[in-house]
């Protein structure tokens, strides 16, 4: 049986990729046809493989498909109306046209923090445009350093969930993980988003999708303190909600508050508000009229309709390899080879992860295999924090075709599949490895 599951998952990853790459059918169709294939060859039958299927779809895009569409048209409203260059004029003047990437990889890390990856990338997404546009590099300069200090925290930093949960399934306390996964996350952006950055933009050049201008180009540009507000805005009621939840204190004791940031606080009410703030501020107020802000909506919403239906198509493949119980059966094959309780971790949560593409289901899963192993000896509290970092790390490697990630990036950067495996699968793996590294070294001093 353990035989004929890895064999079923290896095979439905082969033809996905040879569909994808050598024969260029679509990667929605390609990838329910792999998605039925390893179904199938794993055990399930015909009517199984398509409620595994509808699952998937259907999980997945309860969020991801409401943020998307939101996003899509905020970003598009702030492209029209100016707002995007006017942010970049600014960061240009304050911090020169060299020291951007900089930037943005500090913003990603800092943003990140609060606010869940894919709405944290859709929201800066139009200022890389911007800059790209203006400054006619590569838009890969900006997007990798941005991608890097999104992904980093994401993974290594609570409240996000992957650690939080990481750190309550092996007994690890929050604030030796916050400390570790800041001193390992430094490095590790500057090697994976800064510096490959720079490098991989020398090697392909990418430019930000043309804009469809429906007002005169020399319209005087919004202020930048209001384009900034506007998407501060649901970052800021994300990051109070937060604070709400992890603080017992402030739950308890304001109740009324905490239900009320809940409700704002959610990325899909958090990213309305902004949309309407948009609407007026940087539409009406700036002499929109309504027909051409919904012409603008309208159309923001043709790309973000094939980004959904890539991200579920990705989440029905991740669902038929969880439905069948591949990654826990190589992580417990792992377990038998008696290797270092930090080393099997980064291990086990990176196979888990090529093979079903979540990181945060990686890193909960990996988790769970490594919690018996530390019953059998004594850790610290910075060496249960660096095995967090170390399972974090595994949990981000390798970025494919089976991540909704890697469909994001690839439509909203306008990569080819090709581009897509050359830089943000290449920038995951060095930013796993360096992670990885830092733990490994933190763990020996500690």
């Amino acid at each position: 049986m353990t035989t004929t599951l890895l064999l079923s998952v290896f095979a439905g990853i082969a033809v996905l990729l040879i569909l994808v790459l050598y024969f260029r059918i679509q990667a929605f169709l390609s990838l329910l046809i792999a998605s039925i294939i390893v179904g199938l060859l794993a055990g399930l039958n015909g009517i199984e493989v398509i409620q595994t299927i509808q699952k998937g779809m259907a999980g997945t895009l309860g969020f991801v498909a409401t943020v998307v569409g939101l996003g899509a048209i905020l970003g598009s409203i702030l492209e029209h109306s100016g707002g995007t260059n006017a942010i970049v004029n600014f960061m240009i003047r304050k911090f020169g046209v060299e020291r951007a990437p900089s930037a943005l990889a500090i913003s990603g890390f800092v943003i990140a923090i609060p606010v869940f990856f894919d709405v944290a990338f859709i929201i800066l997404v139009p200022v890389i445009y911007a800059l790209q546009r203006q400054t006619r590099k590569s838009l890969l300069l900006y997007a990798i350093p941005l991608l890097a200090g999104l992904a980093t925290t994401h993974a290594f930093i609570p409240p996000t969930p992957g650690p939080v949960a990481v750190a309550d399934i092996i007994g690890a306390q929050l604030g030796w993980v916050i400390l570790i996964g800041f001193i390992a996350g430094i490095p590790t952006v500057i090697v994976s988003g800064i510096l490959f950055g720079k490098y991989i933009s020398k090697r392909i050049h990418i430019e930000a999708p043309k804009l469809e201008s429906t007002k005169d180009e020399k319209l005087k540009l919004p202020h930048v303190g209001l384009v900034i507000s506007i998407i501060a805005i649901p970052i800021i009621m994300i990051l109070v909600n937060t604070t709400f939840k992890a603080n017992l204190y402030l739950a308890e004791n304001y109740e009324g508050l905490a239900a009320l940031f809940e409700f704002l606080g959610h990325p899909f009410a958090a990213l309305i508000i902004a949309n309407l703030l948009a609407w007026y501020l940087l539409g009406i107020r700036k002499g929109y009229t309504k027909k051409q802000l919904l012409d603008i909506s309208t159309k923001s919403l043709a790309p973000a309709g094939v980004i959904i239906l890539l991200t579920g198509a990705g989440g029905v493949f991740k669902q038929v390899l969880v439905d069948t119980g591949a990654g826990k059966v190589i992580a417990e094959l792992m377990a038998n080879l008696g290797m270092p309780i930090i080393i099997f971790a980064f291990i086990a949560a990176a196979i888990i992860r090529v093979i079903q593409g979540s990181a945060t289901v990686a890193m909960i899963t990996a988790a769970g295999l490594v919690s018996p192993l530390l019953s059998e000896s004594s850790f610290s509290g910075p060496e249960l924090g660096c095995i967090v970092i170390s399972i974090a790390s595994g949990a981000t490697i390798l970025s494919h075709v089976n991540d909704s990630g890697f469909w994001l990036v690839n439509q909203y950067l306008g990569l080819t599949e090709k581009q897509t495996f050359k830089s943000l699968t290449v920038m995951t793996t060095i930013l796993a490895l360096t992670g990885f590294t830092m733990a490994l070294l933190l763990n020996f001093f500690f």
